[in-house]
This record gives C-alpha cells, structure tokens and sequence, in this order.
C-alpha cells in the first residue's frame, strides 16, 4: 500500500464518519425534542401559580405561542 494511501485512507475516513455522526445525531435530538418537548402547559401553570399568580387558559395558551414563535 503506497505511503500517501496509509495517510489519505484513516484521515478521509475519520471525517466521512464525523459527517454521518452529525446528521445521525441531530435527526435522533430532533425527535426526541418532537416528543419529549422542553415547556408545556403544565409546566407554565407551575411555574405561574408559584409566581402567585393564578393562571387563565387564555394566557397559559398566550405564552405558549410566544415560545413557539421565538422558535
């Protein structure tokens, strides 16, 4: 096996496999997020009615559509 083979082959393998690694890793971070999501109702009633403050629907539903549109 020549010499710039031995060097070329390990070095080109190591990026085709960081490449495949990323996009594998993200599509499974995608669908983790899809199903497990970060905020959700629940959580924002929690965290309003420990503020002191009892929540609406209207205004739970008004917070949640922010957060989705920050996204």
């Amino acid at each position: 096996m020549p010499l710039w083979l031995q060097i070329v082959l390990p070095i080109l393998t190591l990026l085709i496999g960081a490449v495949v690694g990323f996009f594998l890793s993200r599509s499974y971070f995608k669908k983790y997020l899809e199903k497990n999501p970060p905020i959700n109702e629940n959580m924002i009633r929690a965290m309003m009615s420990q503020m002191g403050r009892t929540p609406s629907e209207k205004q739970v539903r008004q917070v949640m559509q922010s957060m989705k549109q920050a996204k």
